[in-house]
């Protein structure tokens, strides 16, 4: 069992150095998918979208935050000369408010990170398929993407990858 996988590591390093070796007339591309996501223009559109889908409800929930910290401001401030009913009636309503805006705010950043992650699912799947283009395109065999120790910048082809989604977005 021993001679085997000795004889298996062999021929596998053997294979690697053969392969390293005529490895000199591929072309080989590197691309950095979380810089090309992020400097792609559709990356800026689709965040401005979300920014303005959700941005009326953020306002809304910065004012609530504002009326429940006016609330209990005023309870700090004036709870001492209140009545007792009116001081417990205003301890409800701030619980109330806090239970509400804590809701809503889950409810905000789930619905937020719903629609982001269906932005931006799409956005990687077009990247995906403009890097594949580009390979095709420039007859690349191999392009590797994150996750790479080193690369040199000639294997670089990220700003191709970034001209064509720029192309892509002015249709």
């Amino acid at each position: 069992m021993k001679k085997t996988a000795f004889l298996g590591a062999v021929i596998i390093c053997l294979a690697l150095l053969t392969g390293a070796v005529s490895a000199e007339s591929y072309r080989i591309g590197f691309v950095n998918a979380t810089k090309v996501f992020e400097e792609s223009p559709q990356y800026k559109k689709a965040r401005e979208r979300l920014q303005s889908e959700f941005s009326r409800r953020e306002k809304d929930l910065l004012a609530s935050q504002k009326q429940l910290k006016q609330l209990e401001e005023k309870l700090q401030r004036d709870g001492s000369v209140m009545s007792e009913s009116e001081a417990k009636r205003l301890e409800r309503d701030i619980l109330s408010r806090r239970r509400k805006l804590k809701n809503s705010q889950t409810e905000f950043r789930e619905d937020l990170n719903l629609r982001q992650n269906e932005e931006f699912k799409k956005l990687r799947k077009q990247i995906r398929e403009v890097i594949q283009e580009v390979g095709k395109a420039e007859k690349i065999e191999l392009i590797v993407s994150d996750g790479v120790g080193y690369f040199s910048k000639k294997f670089d082809i990220c700003d191709r990858v970034l001209e064509k989604l720029n192309k892509t977005d002015r249709k």
